[in-house]
């Protein structure tokens, strides 16, 4: 009885061997079977087949401004803006030869109701320009310059906010 009888075997072997089709046989990620969101699929082509002007733009935002979040194709109710920062409430528009100005006024008008400052750029401009456009840019995010003369409270870790100095 020194060797195992094949029961035994069958007894220390993984429970799953011989279910390998299975378990391959099953969908794994997103629940599957749902029908996609049509938005959600415009936003990807959409991303999917960018310009040069918004592949461009989109570098210099994610090396110059990181701390923007910027998001690329974002939908607004029926529209889709090129880059959004939601943390500054800021859109960024790239316009082309497709652009129409009416259109776009009612597009720009809607947005700013949701509460983002809408700025807008020429696709040529990205190209020929692209540190001046991120100077602008620059400049847009900056919510509140400091002003250097600015009388206030201190904030100092000895004043607490309270407006006296106490270093004496």
């Amino acid at each position: 009885m020194t060797s195992a009888s094949p029961v035994s075997d069958n007894m220390n072997s993984s429970p799953l061997v011989g279910e390998e089709g299975a378990r391959a046989a099953q969908r794994r990620g997103k629940v599957r079977g749902k029908a996609p969101n049509p938005t959600t699929a415009r936003a990807r082509e959409l991303r999917r087949n960018a310009t040069d002007a918004e592949k461009l733009l989109w570098k210099c935002l994610r090396e110059q401004l990181p701390s923007a979040k910027f998001r690329r194709q974002v939908p607004f109710g029926p529209y889709f803006a090129d880059f959004a920062s939601h943390s500054v409430r800021l859109i960024i528009e790239l316009d082309g030869g497709q652009h129409d100005e009416a259109t776009d006024a009612v597009r720009t008008a809607f947005l700013q109701e949701e509460g983002y400052r809408v700025i807008r750029f020429w696709n040529h401009d990205v190209m020929q320009n692209p540190e001046g456009i991120m100077a602008a840019i620059a400049t847009a995010f900056t919510p509140h310059p400091p002003v250097a003369d600015a009388t206030g409270p201190s904030l100092s870790h000895t004043g607490r906010g309270d407006g006296t100095d106490r270093s004496e």
